[in-house]
């Protein structure tokens, strides 16, 4: 266990994994068959006091895979045209290189082992995250392929609400409900929900975690003080 100060580092806060907040904004739900349109990565950083802040987003919009399917009802739900140029769309391939390099980058001046995704119901932007992935033969993904921090399981938890919107506005964040399925804005306001999350519980005591000696002494001296 570090120490106290030592415990203000990123790299022993998560076990070793650079935590790394990621939205995305698809054509549907079923990783296998529909397109990715659009995807937000939010890199964290842990200051000298220990608390957990935003440090930097990349965003690419993303051309549609070749034989993706594009379902009318998801494309009404995210307002994506993916046919307009003007979104400067890319490449999966060279979003995921692009986004690669910078969690790399971060990974490393954080001494973490590894990255693993942050996202609000993690389990579908991870799927969307990992088949594009292997559709384009990436190799040397900084980012753990199954293992996740879900925000809707952790705000449901510290806050007593699973939705984004409303998670946030009961951590006092602010959340225009306008701006939101932009995979930018939904993967900045749930990296701050997320660090608000991570925060709470230190300031409430729970983290550095006690050692077994600290624990003794503490409860010793609850028995002589009652």
């Amino acid at each position: 266990m570090p120490d106290i100060c030592d415990s203000n580092k990123l790299k022993h806060r998560f076990r070793g994994y650079y935590p790394v907040v990621i939205d995305v904004e698809t054509a549907g739900f079923n990783a296998n068959t529909d397109a990715l349109l659009e995807i937000a990565v939010t890199l964290l950083k842990m200051n000298d006091d220990g608390v957990l802040v935003l440090d930097k987003t990349v965003h690419f919009h993303i051309e549609p895979f070749e034989g993706a399917n594009l379902e009318p009802e998801a494309l009404a739900f995210n307002g994506i045209d993916p046919t307009n140029p003007l979104r400067g769309a890319v490449s999966e391939k060279e979003a995921f290189l692009e986004i690669f390099k910078a969690v790399k980058k971060g990974q490393k001046a954080s001494d973490c082992h590894r990255s693993i995704i942050v996202a609000h119901n993690a389990a579908f932007d991870l799927s969307f995250v990992n088949k594009a992935i292997e559709r384009n033969d990436l190799k040397r993904s900084p980012f753990h392929p199954f293992a996740s921090f879900d925000t809707a399981t952790l705000a449901g938890l510290a806050i007593g609400h699973t939705v984004l919107a409303k998670a946030c506005k009961m951590a006092g964040i602010d959340f225009d409900n306008k701006e939101a399925h932009s995979a930018l804005y939904d993967t900045e306001r749930t990296a701050e929900l997320f660090c608000h999350i991570v925060n709470r519980w230190k300031a409430l005591g729970g983290w550095p975690l006690a050692t077994p000696e600290q624990s003794t002494i503490e409860n010793t001296h609850e028995v002589i003080e009652s």
